[in-house]
C-alpha cells in the first residue's frame, strides 16, 4: 500500500503554528497590562465583598438592623449633597484600587552556600547542649535540619551573623545560669569574636534571640545635661536598656541618646556608688564627672588616695571643700564630713519634730568622692594609724536621710580592701574596662545580658542601679583639661564647666594640717555629735 502523505497544514505548518501561538501570547500579554486597572478594580471590588457580607454574617441578628438604618442614611445623606454620588464613586474605586493591589510578594531566597554552611556548623555545636538519647523526637541530632532549629536569622555585609532565633528543647535547664553561660559563650565564639551580643532568653516559648549591639557613641564630651536636681549622668547606653532619651551636643548638631541616670537624695534607694576597674579604664573620668555635675546644686569633697592630681583643676572652687591627697589629711576630712553627717540628722529631727522645714544649710547636697581609698588603707597601716575607710561608717550608713553622698572608685585587685560598710552600703555599682565574666558577676551581682569584648575603650563598662538590670555605658569624655594628651574640644567642655574660683589656687594647698583644713575650706566649725 502506499504511503498517504500527511495533510498539508501538519507536514508545513509548524512554524506557522508556532508564530500563531507568540502572536497570540503577545496579544493576551498587551491586553492585560491595558486592562490591569480594570482588573485590579475589579479583584478589589470583589474582596470587598467578601468582605462586607463576611461582616454582615458576623454581626448579630438583633444588630443587624441598626446597622442596616446606618447604612442607609448614609446613602442617603451621600446622595443628597451636591457632587456626593460622584465623590462616593471615586472614594470606593479609590478602595477598590487599593484593596486589588497585587499583594504577592517573592519568597525569599535561602541563605547563601556560604551563610547556609556557617548556620550548620552553628547547628552541629549545639547539638551537646539540646539534646538527651531520651528524646523520642530530638530537634537538634547530627545531621539533622537546622531550619526548624532557626526560624529566623540575618547577616550583616561581611556575611557573619547579625541577629538568630534560637528554638531549644523544652528540659534544657534555661533557669540554671551556669547552663545558659554555656550556651553564650559557645554562640559568641561560633558567631564571631570581637562583637558584643545580646542574648534574650524567652523561657515560656523556649527561644533565644542573639542581636549584635551597636558599639555606644565615644565622642559625647562633658557637657550641663538637661536633669533635675539629683539626677546625676553616669553615661551613656543601649536605646532598649532605658525609657528616656537625653539632648546632647556634638559639635554644632543635637541629637538624643539614651542615658544611665542615677538618683540621689533623700528618696534615693541607691543613695552611694561604688566604681571599679582597671588602670585607664576611666574611673577617674567618671568620678570628674561625677563632680562636676554635683558642683551645680551641692558641695563636693574629693579625697584622692593616688595623688595623681588628677583633680587640680577643681582646686579653690566654689563648693569643692578640699582636695586631699595625703593620709593626715584625709583622715581630718573624713572625719569632719563624718561630724558633718551627724550635724545633718540632728539637725533635720529637730526640725521634724517642731514642724519646720530642714533648715538651709542641710538642704545643700555633700558629696564625698573617694579615688583609690585602698592606697590610703595601705600607708594608714604601716604607719599605725586608723584606715581612712573607718570613717566612711555613719556618711554610708545614715548619708540618705542627712542628703549626703557617697562615690568610692578603685581597682578590682583592690576591692578586698575595701570596708565592709563600702560593700553593704554601695547598692549603685559600675564596671569600666575589660573584665571576666567572674569579676562583673562578682562586683554587680549578676552577669550582663551581654557578652563582654577584650578591648574596649576608656569609659566603656556596666551599671547596675540596685537590683534593675545591667546595663551597658560609656562615660561621657571628662579628661584632666590641665593634661597635654587632651583635645583642646574636650579641655573646652571641661573648663565650660569649672564653677568661677573662690580662693586662688596658689593659696589652697592638699596638705594643710588636720586641725586647719575643714576650717579654712568651709569657714564653718566641725559640729560635734550630740547624744
Amino acid at each position: 500500500m502506499a504511503r498517504r502523505p500527511l495533510p498539508r497544514i501538519l507536514s508545513n505548518g509548524t512554524a506557522a503554528l508556532a508564530r500563531g501561538r507568540e502572536l497570540a501570547r503577545s496579544a493576551v500579554d498587551s491586553a492585560t497590562d491595558v486592562l490591569h486597572p480594570l482588573i485590579t478594580i475589579a479583584r478589589g471590588l470583589r474582596r470587598l465583598a467578601a468582605a462586607g457580607r463576611r461582616k454582615w454574617v458576623g454581626t448579630p441578628k438583633d444588630k443587624r438592623g441598626p446597622l442596616l438604618f446606618f447604612v442607609a442614611s448614609v446613602v442617603l445623606v451621600v446622595a443628597l449633597i451636591p457632587y456626593g454620588p460622584g465623590f462616593a464613586l471615586i472614594v470606593l474605586m479609590g478602595a477598590a484600587a487599593w484593596t486589588g493591589r497585587d499583594r504577592t510578594t517573592s519568597a525569599p531566597a535561602g541563605p547563601e552556600e556560604a551563610r547556609e554552611q556557617r548556620l550548620r556548623c552553628l547547628y552541629e555545636a549545639l547539638v551537646p547542649y539540646f539534646s538527651v538519647p531520651e528524646d523520642p523526637a530530638p530537634l537538634f541530632v547530627h545531621g539533622g535540619e537546622w531550619d526548624e532549629a532557626f526560624p529566623s536569622y540575618d547577616f550583616d555585609d561581611t556575611g557573619r551573623i547579625s541577629r538568630l532565633v534560637v528554638r531549644y528543647p523544652a528540659y534544657f535547664t534555661d533557669g540554671e545560669a551556669e547552663a545558659r553561660a554555656r550556651i553564650e559563650q559557645l554562640l559568641h565564639a561560633k558567631s564571631g569574636r570581637g562583637r558584643e551580643y545580646h542574648f534574650a532568653w524567652d523561657e515560656e516559648g523556649n527561644e533565644l534571640t542573639v542581636a549584635v549591639l551597636p558599639p555606644l557613641p565615644t565622642d559625647i564630651a562633658a557637657q550641663r545635661f538637661v536633669t533635675a536636681p539629683g539626677e546625676t549622668v553616669l553615661g551613656f547606653t543601649d536605646e532598649t536598656g532605658v525609657q528616656r532619651t537625653l539632648p546632647v551636643a556634638d559639635g554644632e548638631e543635637h541629637r538624643d541618646v539614651p542615658p544611665v541616670v542615677w538618683r540621689t537624695g533623700i528618696r534615693s534607694t541607691e543613695p552611694h556608688l561604688l566604681v571599679a576597674g582597671q588602670p585607664g579604664s576611666g574611673t577617674t573620668t567618671l568620678l570628674r564627672s561625677i563632680a562636676l555635675q554635683a558642683l551645680q546644686y551641692g558641695d563636693v569633697l574629693i579625697v584622692e588616695g593616688s595623688g595623681t592630681g588628677d583633680y587640680a583643676c577643681l582646686t579653690g572652687r566654689e563648693g569643692v571643700l578640699a582636695i586631699e591627697c595625703g593620709l593626715a589629711g584625709a583622715l581630718a576630712s573624713l572625719e569632719w564630713a563624718a561630724h558633718e553627717t551627724e550635724r545633718r540628722l540632728i539637725a533635720a529631727n529637730r526640725a521634724r519634730q517642731g514642724g519646720h522645714p530642714h533648715p538651709e544649710d542641710i538642704r545643700r547636697p555633700l558629696w564625698i568622692l573617694l579615688d583609690r581609698p585602698s592606697v590610703l588603707g595601705h600607708l594608714a597601716a604601716a604607719d599605725g594609724r586608723d584606715d581612712p575607710q573607718s570613717l566612711l561608717h555613719v556618711p554610708l550608713r545614715h548619708g540618705r536621710a542627712a542628703n549626703v553622698t557617697v562615690v568610692v572608685a578603685d581597682q578590682l585587685d583592690c576591692l578586698d580592701a575595701l570596708s565592709d560598710s563600702v560593700h553593704r552600703h554601695t547598692r549603685a555599682r559600675v564596671v569600666l574596662g575589660p573584665a571576666l565574666p567572674d569579676q562583673l558577676e562578682e562586683v554587680l551581682g549578676t552577669r550582663p545580658a551581654t557578652t563582654p569584648t577584650a578591648e574596649v575603650p576608656p569609659g566603656r563598662g556596666y551599671a547596675r542601679l540596685g537590683p534593675g538590670p545591667v546595663l551597658r555605658l560609656q562615660v561621657p569624655a571628662t579628661p584632666d583639661p590641665y593634661d597635654d594628651a587632651t583635645s583642646e574640644a574636650h579641655r573646652q567642655a571641661v573648663m565650660e564647666l569649672l564653677p568661677a574660683l573662690s580662693t586662688p589656687a596658689d593659696t589652697v594647698s592638699v596638705d594643710e594640717a588636720p586641725e586647719e583644713r575643714p576650717e579654712a575650706i568651709t569657714g564653718a566649725e566641725p559640729v560635734a555629735a550630740e547624744t
